[in-house]
């Protein structure tokens, strides 16, 4: 679940550290993590920059929920949906598709709306949201109720991590899983990339 003003940055970033960690692992330098080829970058920093500041400006009022929800996710969807195509080599971001598609399926059979479980809030000590879900602080979450379609795809899944808690979705497992395979296996590409055109200096 998205906490007012901002998206699961924390959990995402996690997920590059693991996949940093795993690529050192594996014996990449980070001169190959720096040399990962992902195109369309803009894409993904677009996506996230526009979903928390509709987040943030509709949590302010700035914003009727029933406006920034669509315009967040359609919008959303056509950039990550383009950095997804231009990065068909990355196989690990086709996970973050997978995660993309079933937050997106739950959200539009749900009319623009993402669930929430009370019950996985509780779990967390995050109850105090759920007031704020009722009222529909945000652009997307409400709680889940005995209408929600597709309520296992929801946010039901409680997070409590090192101090850190939230309430994520199926997708958001598949986006990190994602995020993690895809700075392991850039790594690794950079890596063989590396050493490809180092053999070819030596033959000269």
């Amino acid at each position: 679940m998205e906490r007012p003003g901002g998206i699961l940055t924390t959990l995402y970033l996690a997920s590059a550290l693991v996949g940093i960690v795993l690529a050192l692992a594996f014996r990449a330098s980070f001169r190959d993590l720096a040399h990962i080829e992902l195109r369309a970058a803009w894409a993904f920093v677009g996506a996230a920059l526009l979903e928390g500041g509709l987040a943030f400006a509709t949590s302010r009022g700035l914003i009727a929920p029933e406006i920034a929800g669509p315009t967040a996710k359609t919008l959303v969807l056509l950039l990550v949906g383009y950095g997804l195509w231009a990065n068909a080599h990355l196989r690990g971001l086709w996970f973050v598709g997978l995660g993309l598609a079933c937050n997106a399926l739950v959200i539009f059979a749900n009319k623009g709306h993402m669930p929430v479980s009370a019950e996985a809030l509780y779990k967390v000590g995050m109850e105090s949201f759920i007031p704020k879900l009722q009222q529909q602080y945000d652009a997307v979450h409400t709680l889940i109720s005995e209408s929600s379609r597709l309520w296992f795809l929801a946010d039901v899944i409680p997070v409590r991590i090192l101090g850190y808690t939230n309430v994520i979705s199926l997708g958001d497992v598949y986006l990190m899983v994602g995020i993690a395979l895809t700075v392991l296996e850039g790594a690794l590409k950079a890596k063989r990339k590396a050493q490809a055109t180092f053999d070819i200096d030596l033959r000269f």
